[in-house]
């Protein structure tokens, strides 16, 4: 890979990166996503936390690797897969196949919007619980009008784990039409935010978004992992507020 290459992802790639007790991520390759001719390179990241007993909860997984893969045995038992909102499910069934014991968990949407690419059982986390993993996570869903969102807390660590709600793109990463594309949609470090047309499908919903960021801040997050661009590995409460202030 060049120089310009490696610069857009977070190498290394493909490998555990421990993140607080019990609590990794995995930098996965870059995806083009956005309209036609304005798409954005997006870096992948997932989330796993694990269990005192040793099973992991899987956030979000991305393209899971042979070596990745022995790294992640060592680690745990894969139990919990998790597609946190309806653009995020692609690398599932990769994970669902190497880890046939694993329950898969989905988003509201994704069922429908997948199609044969999820031709095995999942459960919607369409309801209150109670779940599996118990009193490891603390679910949140956060709907929209164009989908449903699930965050969850990581009350040991103090971490939130989110998808979408916010993005942060570096400029150094980034080429200069799509640094504009960035600051234009509101995504662009150090002040990445909700992505300008993911508000837009708040409208009639934003007192169901506000309440969902006060309870996050009520957490007191001291960190808050994202799926895109650069994630806070201090001050999260105060990363919240600003990236929210325009509803709050």
């Amino acid at each position: 890979m060049s120089t310009a290459g490696e610069n857009r992802v977070y190498a290394p790639l493909n490998q555990l990166k421990p993140v607080a007790d019990s609590v990794w991520i995995v930098d996965g390759p870059l995806i083009r996503f956005g309209a036609p001719g304005m798409k954005m390179p997006f870096p992948t990241r997932m989330t796993l936390v694990r269990s005192a007993d040793g099973g992991l909860f899987v956030h979000s997984p991305t393209v899971l690797t042979e070596p990745l893969r022995r790294q992640v045995q060592a680690l745990g038992e894969p139990r919990w897969l998790i597609g946190p909102n309806r653009i995020h499910y692609w690398w599932l069934p990769q994970w669902q196949d190497a880890f046939p014991a694993a329950r898969t968990f989905v988003a509201p949407g994704i069922k429908e919007r997948a199609g044969g690419r999820i031709d095995f059982p999942v459960e919607v986390l369409d309801r209150d619980g109670p779940w599996p993993w118990g009193d490891l996570l603390r679910p949140l869903p956060v709907t929209s009008r164009y989908m449903t969102e699930v965050v969850f807390f990581h009350p040991h660590s103090r971490t939130l784990i989110l998808t979408d709600l916010i993005e942060n793109f570096e400029a150094a990463r980034l080429a200069p039409a799509q640094r504009w594309l960035a600051r234009l949609g509101g995504v662009l470090d150090p002040d990445g935010q909700m992505p300008r047309d993911m508000r837009l499908t708040f409208l009639g919903r934003r007192a169901g978004l506000r309440a969902a960021v006060r309870t996050m801040l009520d957490w007191e997050p001291e960190r808050v992992i994202l799926a895109h661009g650069r994630w806070y590995r201090e001050k999260g409460e105060e990363e919240l507020r600003r990236a929210f202030r325009w509803l709050l």
